[in-house]
C-alpha cells in the first residue's frame, strides 16, 4: 500500500513518514503542494495524508483538484484548526477523515488503517453517477445521458461540471475553476469557460435560452442549480 503524505512541517514529517514505513506502507512525502500534485498526477496512491495550512498551495485546494478527477482515494487532513467551520470545509471538499494538530501517532495509525481496510473492501467499479432532472452522468467513465441521449464527455467537461455540481447552488468565480480544472500552469481565456458552459446547456438543457441548471452570474463566475 502507497501513502501520500503532504506536510510541511519537516519533524512532523519525518516522524510521520518513519511510523507509516514501520507499519508497512510505502511513503512519498512531500512538504510542497505543487510536488504533491505532481506526484498524485504521475503515481498510484491508496491513501493521502494532507496538511491543511502549505506555503504554495492550500490543503483544501488540493484536495479539491484531487476530487475532480478521484473519488475513491482516500484523504485525511491534518490541521492546526480545530473549528467546526474548518472541518465541515474540508469534509465538503471531499476530505474523509480529519485529525487536528497536535494528535497521538498511534490515532493517526489507526485511522490510516481503518480508512485503507474500509476503502479496500468497496467494489472498485462503483460508479459516480448524477442524476438531475432527466440526465444523468457517469463521473468513472464520462458516460452521459442529455436532452438529445446517450454521449460522452471529454476530461475537461466532466471535471468542470463535477465541480459546479460539487459546489451546487453556489457561484463559482471564473479564477475557481481555471486554478481547479485547468492548473496553476495553464489560464486558457474566459472565453472558453462560457463555451464550455454553452455545451453544458446544449447537452442538459430542454430550454438553453432559459436555462434550468446552468447559469452565468454576470462579472462573477458561474452556478449550477439543481
Amino acid at each position: 500500500m502507497r501513502i501520500l503524505l503532504v506536510e510541511d512541517e519537516e519533524s512532523i514529517r519525518d516522524v510521520v513518514k518513519l511510523n507509516l514505513e514501520l507499519e508497512g506502507f510505502e511513503v512519498v512525502a512531500t512538504g510542497k503542494g505543487w510536488d504533491a500534485l505532481k506526484y498524485f498526477r504521475e503515481q498510484h496512491f491508496d491513501l493521502i495524508v494532507l496538511d491543511v495550512m502549505l506555503p504554495e498551495i492550500s490543503g483544501f485546494e488540493i484536495c479539491e483538484q484531487i476530487r475532480l478527477t478521484n473519488m475513491e482515494v482516500p484523504i485525511i487532513f491534518l490541521t492546526a484548526k480545530d473549528g467546526s467551520q474548518d472541518r465541515i470545509a474540508g469534509l465538503k471538499r471531499g476530505a474523509d477523515d480529519y485529525l487536528t494538530k497536535p494528535f497521538q501517532l498511534e490515532e493517526l495509525l489507526l485511522r490510516v488503517n481503518n480508512l485503507i481496510r474500509r476503502t479496500s473492501k468497496s467494489p472498485e467499479n462503483m460508479p459516480e453517477v448524477v442524476e438531475f432532472g432527466k440526465n444523468k452522468v457517469n463521473f468513472r467513465t464520462f458516460e452521459a445521458v442529455g436532452v438529445d441521449g446517450p454521449f460522452l464527455l471529454t476530461k475537461k467537461e466532466a471535471m468542470l461540471l463535477k465541480l459546479l455540481i460539487d459546489r451546487k447552488n453556489e457561484v463559482v468565480s471564473r479564477s475557481q475553476i481555471l486554478q481547479s480544472v485547468w492548473g496553476y500552469d495553464v489560464y486558457p481565456s474566459t472565453r472558453t469557460i462560457d463555451n464550455f458552459i454553452l455545451s453544458f446547456r446544449k447537452y442538459f438543457e430542454e430550454d438553453q435560452r432559459n436555462p434550468m441548471y446552468f447559469h452565468s452570474i454576470r462579472g462573477v463566475g458561474y452556478k449550477f442549480v439543481g
